[in-house]
């Protein structure tokens, strides 16, 4: 948590209490949280309720820290796995298994994502957004299934 904390300080931001418990749900989480799994997870220790809108907002904002990341293909969220790192990270891309929801984050390089762009480009439209999310199967749920 204190480099989650010396991330949002350098950006002249606060990691609250309410911020880093929603922040320490994810990071124990072994499947990504909706706004709502998110909600009902904090709500069942909290002495006081959090509004599902309140969770939102705060999931905003550590997404503009870096500290989680939303996956668009099921509107759902993950905590970065590189929190704790203190070297510059290649463009984050995310192994989804289709079948236990668990998620890998892995990094892609600056310079395949510049290549993919271009390619976007010469076909005649503008990368909005160079997240990649793959379907894949995880070891344990290929070996489940042999």
């Amino acid at each position: 948590m204190g480099k989650a904390q010396d991330i949002c300080a350098d950006s002249g931001g606060r990691l609250t209490e309410k911020r880093k418990r929603i922040l320490e749900l994810l990071l124990v989480s072994t499947t990504p949280m909706s706004a709502y799994e998110v909600a009902d997870a904090y709500n069942k220790n909290a002495e006081a309720s959090m509004p599902t809108m309140s969770v939102y907002r705060i999931l905003d904002y550590l997404e503009s820290e870096l500290l989680v990341h939303k996956l668009s293909s099921t509107n759902k969220y993950v905590a970065c796995s590189h929190i704790a790192c203190s070297h510059a990270h290649e463009v984050p891309q995310f192994l989804i298994c289709s079948k236990c929801q668990n998620v890998k984050e892995i990094a892609i390089s600056k310079r395949i994502i510049d290549e993919l762009d271009l390619q976007v480009a010469d076909a005649g439209y503008k990368l909005l957004n160079s997240q990649l999310e793959l379907q894949c199967l995880c070891d344990k749920c290929m070996a489940s299934a042999a």
